[in-house]
């Protein structure tokens, strides 16, 4: 068994100054914590695995492909492999752990 907390991982994340950490890599999938402050630009470019994106906190808008939605804490978007996704209108702090299969490199 593996377990996380996500406030050590989100200390972690932040030791390492960085926006994201990933914690978790299996032969199937890989996880990680994404951080993006509030007004922050997302940079992040299309995946070459599926992922789910599921919002710990923090509030935003999402592009996958051509469709937009409102995400909050609790949401969850599906991006299929290959498809263009990004955050943006950022107006809270956002966390979201993001899963990965196959793993991510």
């Amino acid at each position: 068994m593996k377990e996380f907390r996500l406030d050590l991982l989100e200390a972690e994340r932040i030791a390492n100054d960085g926006a994201y950490l990933r914690f978790l890599r299996e032969r199937n999938l890989s996880a990680g914590l994404y951080a993006l402050g509030a007004g922050a630009q997302d940079t992040q470019r299309p995946q070459a695995q599926d992922v789910l994106n599921f919002v710990v906190s923090g509030r935003a808008s999402m592009t996958v492909g051509g469709e937009t939605t409102t995400v909050a804490r609790g949401s969850v978007v599906y991006v299929p492999a290959g498809t263009p996704a990004r955050f943006h209108h950022i107006t809270e702090d956002l966390r979201v752990m993001v899963v990965f299969s196959p793993p991510e490199g």
